[in-house]
């Protein structure tokens, strides 16, 4: 049998259709190229096994080759205009067997020519079917190009197509288009194994060579026509239209009359291609045709030519008796697949009988009686089918589902499962009739049952049923169940799984179960007490039991308990060697009972994670335990008092632990720990050896704390208003690597607390902020490394209390200095200013006696300077630094918020950044800056000529911010553009002219 794609097809081939009575028979029959009254006898030999050459292709019925023909195929969706026509290509003629060509301008064959949109592309107006009932032919197109024989030549074929020799056109060009490989016969297998039927399809129209590897048997085991659908109508219309065409001849059709029998024969490819793809490959193992058109003919086809067909799938149409007998012949069979189906007619019995059947699924299928008889039958699932009789005849079932079969009654259960003595699975699910004498018949009769799903099964309580081989058990939303089950249950001594979830009447659950592995027990309204002891329980859920109030757990391998939202739980008992995390969140009522549990002794010796986040009933926390690392208490506000000895303890979290009065930790494993979110805490006792970051700001009740961590590297106090000098001498003998201490606002640090500095050889930061201090000499003299000092409000530091700095050259290492908001004098600064010339950053925000900043005169050294920050200084007017002042690394210059500041006269060759932002009384701006990069000069009242003399000497000004500035006009812009090439941005509040 010859079977065209539609790039195949060529206009030589006109030989294949068309009919020469008349003149309008043959327009029309040439125009749809095929021999329409021919039909019935190519149909008759079709249904006798005959498949030949006389068999009419989709793509001669509907005319590749002509421009109807074309036009059909495109209003199918099933036509995809080529980027490069036929008469533009060249083929070389060598040989095929050994050699795979490629080229680099030719056309992309794709055999899935049909697109996800193609295939819901809608017909023509004449035509009478919806776009959504046109199946998806993409796969046909596919499987077809498998089909064809090397008795016609293809024009993508190697050696077929065109003769080189013959045409002399420019053949030389094609062989610097093509690149070659060698690739043999057995090397083509092994690669086309890894690809899917699609990819073969496309592999296929490359050359001959490729074509025959592809179409190799083994990679045609299975066939897939899944969901090739048409709707009911269009059945009626193709019923209709096959009578008619095979006794009337297709010239007397009117022309809607012909797309209708045109559109017959699309859907009889179908069936067609299915046919010929079991006859050219009787080897293939599996076949699915689930959702196909005219199924029963198509299964009857399928199994008569698969003889060694081992899978069948199939389903969404009706099945009668013909197939059901006809499966009895395919004796290779194995695994039977029905889904969606009407069997039979609805009202007689469906006898499944074979002989060599392994699985059987009918599952939402319509049938009213089945009959089963495969004496090697293992699963059988007649799940969501609506039979209210089932007779089975499996002695070797080992699973049975029989799932939501509503309407098969008690007795009918009983009996089809009573009928498997070696059943080892059973799913009765959603089956409302069945009850405990059905359940004691099959336990009775399937002594090997070791599953057993009854869910959604309210008549049952399991009281007198004894399943001694059970190993899993469903019974979820089994209103029947209560406590007095569990003694049932309990007989079950081989159980490992078990699902109580929605048991509404359950109240306690107590097992002794050797084997019971995980347990689940979710939405139990009146639950209240689980009692479990398993050496080998390794899962346990439960969650939503409001009434829950008492837990006792023992096993050697439960790893993992999660215990949230039991707002009841009070009780917590557990007995597990291996448990090493434990998740109690939300459990309001537990009380500080539970730490025994967790503790040394408690019997988790494993405890690794411990959450207790916003257990609210807990005031005081105390654990002893050599195996916990984490440990969260978060949201616990009635917290008073916590006691940690956890020595391996790494992380601990006391978010929302407002009312922590005291802690103790020691000895534990912290790095790190944040205790400024207790703003309650007075007491801390703390060894930590491994510690290095400590975090007290806003402890403000902190008087007494003993710390104790020797690799303890940063060290903030802030706000510790009640931390005495005594604590910090303590700490400091304690901690001697601080490198960082900040006691910012600890008014009650007095000299001997910084006397006690000199332990501390490595401390380069020192925050004494808003302190009461009125003698640094304590500091000058112990803390010899220092680099960086902060003062900032320090009101009662007199102006003496700063000369060991600028003359006796105290702190040869300081490099910051922070004297904002102070009290110090105009001469103090500029002696400081003048003298200290190592600082590279000095801060004088808010000082209120600073008058002028004038460095008019010559230094002996150069300037360390690089940041200088004079933000706020009411009473400064003038600001005067030449290039005498050596401020060669000055880069950053702020004086903004200067009310005062009248006249800035600034010559810094490195300076980068200026703001005089808010210096609403500057009149006069001199800048001599050829590397200024930002000028700010933010609600000044300059006006535009001053600053385009400031900034003609910066040449590598780029931003400039004169917003709100009232001297200022839209125009002037252009102007600062002038003045300064270099600007790239301007910010104005003006909008532009």
């Amino acid at each position: 049998m010859k079977i065209w794609c539609c790039f195949c097809f060529g206009e030589d081939q006109d030989s294949v259709g068309g009919m020469t009575n008349s003149s309008d028979e043959a327009s029309d029959n040439s125009r749809l190229g095929f021999r329409w009254g021919s039909y019935g006898r190519e149909r008759a030999d079709f249904e006798e096994g005959k498949v030949g050459d006389a068999l009419p292709t989709w793509e001669a019925m509907v005319g590749v080759g002509s421009s109807s023909g074309v036009r059909a195929v495109e209003a199918l969706g099933f036509y995809e205009e080529p980027s490069v026509t036929s008469e533009n290509l060249e083929f070389d003629g060598a040989s095929y067997n050994k050699r795979a060509k490629f080229y680099t301008d030719i056309l992309e064959c794709n055999p899935t020519v049909i697109s996800s949109d193609a295939d819901n592309s809608s017909l023509p107006a004449t035509s009478c079917y919806n776009a959504s009932s046109v199946p998806s032919m993409s796969s046909t197109l596919c499987y077809t190009h498998m089909l064809n024989s090397s008795g016609v030549q293809n024009p993508y074929d190697s050696s077929g197509g065109r003769d080189d020799e013959a045409d002399g056109s420019d053949t030389s060009k094609i062989g610097t288009l093509e690149t070659r490989m060698d690739l043999t016969d057995d090397l083509l297998h092994m690669v086309f194994s890894f690809l899917d039927h699609n990819d073969l399809c496309r592999a296929a129209m490359v050359c001959r060579q490729w074509r025959t590897a592809s179409a190799h048997e083994d990679f045609w085991r299975c066939l897939n026509f899944e969901n090739r659908a048409i709707s009911i109508q269009q059945c009626d219309i193709l019923e209709n239209l096959m009578i008619s065409a095979m006794v009337q001849p297709y010239y007397s059709y009117q022309v809607k009359e012909k797309e209708n029998i045109m559109f017959l024969y699309v859907y009889l490819d179908v069936f067609l291609l299915v046919a010929d793809m079991c006859h050219r490959y009787p080897n293939a193992t599996e076949v699915n045709i689930f959702g196909a058109p005219y199924i029963h003919l198509l299964v009857v086809k399928a199994i008569s030519l698969l003889r060694n067909l081992e899978v069948l799938t199939l389903g969404r149409g009706q099945l009668g008796d013909p197939f059901f007998h006809g499966i009895a012949e395919c004796h290779m069979l194995r695994s039977l697949v029905v889904n969606d189906a009407t069997l039979g007619n609805g009202i007689q019995e469906i006898p499944v009988n074979h002989d060599r059947l392994r699985h059987l699924q009918i599952t939402k299928c319509r049938v009213l009686r089945i009959s089963v008889r495969c004496p090697q039958l293992e699963t059988l699932s007649l799940k969501r089918s609506n039979m209210a009789h089932a007779v089975l005849n499996c002695p070797l079932l080992h699973e049975l589902d029989i799932g939501s079969c509503h309407k098969l009654a008690d007795a009918g259960i009983r009996s089809a499962a009573t009928s498997c003595p070696l059943l080892e699975s059973l799913d009765i699910s959603n089956c409302s009739s069945v009850s405990d004498e059905t359940l004691r018949d099959i336990a009775e009769s399937c002594v090997n049952l070791h599953s057993l799903d009854a869910s959604y099964c309210p008549n049952i309580s399991l009281e007198s049923v004894r399943l001694t081989m059970l190993t899993v058990l469903k019974l979820h939303n089994c209103e029947g169940i209560t406590s007095a089950s569990m003694s049932a249950i309990q007989h079950s001594s081989m159980l490992e799984d078990l699902e109580l979830d929605n048991c509404s009447l359950l109240t306690s659950v107590t097992l002794n179960l050797p084997h019971l592995l995980n347990i689940s027990l979710v939405h139990c309204r009146k639950f209240v007490d689980l009692s479990l002891r398993s050496l080998k329980l390794s899962s346990v859920t439960v969650s939503n039991c409001a009434a829950l109030h008492r837990i006792s757990i023992t096993s050697n391998s439960l790893q993992k308990l999660v215990l949230q939202k039991q707002e009841s739980l009070t009780k917590l008992a557990l007995e597990c060697q291996s448990l090493q995390e434990v998740d109690l969140t939300d459990c309001e009522s537990l009380t500080n009972s539970i730490c025994e549990v967790f503790s040394d002794g408690g019997g988790c010796p494993m405890l690794k994670s411990l959450v207790l986040d916003n257990c609210e009933s807990l005031t005081a926390v105390g654990f002893c335990s050599t195996s916990l690392v984490n440990l969260s208490l978060v949201g616990c506000r009635a917290l008073t008092a916590l006691n940690l000895k956890c020595p391996y303890l790494e992380q601990v979290s006391l978010d929302g632990c407002d009312h922590l009065e005291r802690a103790s930790f020691g000895p534990v494993g912290l790095q790190s720990l944040n205790l400024g979110i207790c703003p309650k805490l007075t007491i801390l006792y703390l060894e930590a050896p491994n510690m290095v970051l400590l975090e007290l700001k806003g402890c403000g009740v902190l008087s007494e704390a003993s710390i104790n961590c020797p690799l303890l590297t940063s060290l903030d106090a802030s706000f510790c208003s009640q931390l005495k000098d005594d604590c910090l001498s303590a700490t400091t003998a304690l901690c001697p690597l601080i490198e960082s201490l900040i006691l910012m606002s600890c008014p009650s640090i007095g000299s001997d607390g910084l006397l006690s500095l000199r332990w501390l050889p490595s401390l380069t930061l020192l925050d004494l902020s808003y302190t009461f201090l009125m003698n640094l000499q304590p500091v000058f003299d112990s803390c010899l490394q220092l680099k960086v000092l902060k003062l900032q409000a320090c009101k009662y530091l007199k102006d003496s209390s700063l000369e060991p700095l600028y003359e006796r050259g105290a702190l040869p290492s300081l490099r910051e200095l922070d004297l904002s908001y102070g009290t110090l004098c105009q001469s103090a600064i500029e002696e400081l200013l003048t003298c200290c010339t190592h600082l590279t950053h000095v801060s004088l925000n808010g000082c209120m006696n600073m008058h002028d900043l004038n460095w008019g005169f010559n230094v002996l050294q150069n300037r360390l300077l690089q940041n200088l920050n004079c933000v706020g200084c009411p009473n400064i007017k003038k600001v005067f630094i030449p290039p005498a002042a050596c401020c060669f690394h000055l880069s950053s210059l702020n004086l903004s918020l200067s009310a005062n500041l009248k006249e800035v006269d600034v010559a810094c060759f490195n300076l980068c950044f200026l703001n005089l932002s808010n210096c609403c009384s500057l009149e006069i701006l001199k800048l001599d800056c050829p590397r200024l990069t930002s000028l700010f000069l933010q609600s000044c009242s300059i006006d535009q000529v001053t600053i385009e003399k400031a900034i003609t000497n910066c040449n590598s000004l780029e931003t400039l911010d004169v917003r709100f500035c009232p001297k200022i006009c839209s125009v002037s812009m252009v102007s600062l553009r002038a003045a300064c090439p270099s600007l790239k941005r301007i910010f104005s509040s003006l909008s532009p002219p």
